[in-house]
């Protein structure tokens, strides 16, 4: 695995994920990043979801919880280069993804349970709280 951090975008796979999607059309990202959620929410709960596919579902989360309220830049040095469109309707698949990334059986999961892999599930844990729906009156504003 090559992995260098918890970041959504510190593995080989995510860094090549953002490359394939900074090479697609504008017109393409969107549908790019819904593959990648795809791929994670639609494995059955008794097949293995593969690392890689893992990491991939990752990046992806992150780069629509980026667009979210609370979110992070996605402007890491691996994470895409080029403009993405409004990704923000995947918000419920992409938190689908990451918890189905934080289940088993899932390679990444267990890979980073074999090696001290707390921050990284605290670090994926807070993707999800961003990319969770906020209430109406957060949403307007009316709530602080």
């Amino acid at each position: 695995m090559g992995t260098w951090g918890v970041g959504p975008f510190d593995s080989d796979t995510a860094a090549d994920f953002c490359a394939e999607v900074d090479d697609v059309a504008m017109g393409e990202r969107e549908q790019a990043v819904r593959t990648a959620l795809v791929r994670a929410v639609d494995l059955p709960d008794d097949v293995e979801l593969d690392a890689c596919e893992a990491e991939r579902a990752v990046a992806a989360a992150a780069l629509v919880a980026a667009q979210c309220p609370g979110g992070e830049s996605a402007d890491s040095v691996y994470g895409p280069e080029e403009p993405l469109p409004d990704l923000t309707g995947l918000r419920g698949l992409a938190g689908q993804a990451l918890g189905r990334v934080l289940t088993e059986p899932s390679e990444l999961y267990e890979l980073w349970a074999e090696s001290d892999g707390g921050p990284w599930v605290a670090e994926v844990r807070r993707l999800e709280n961003v990319l969770l729906p906020q209430p109406a009156g957060e949403q307007l504003g009316f709530l602080r």
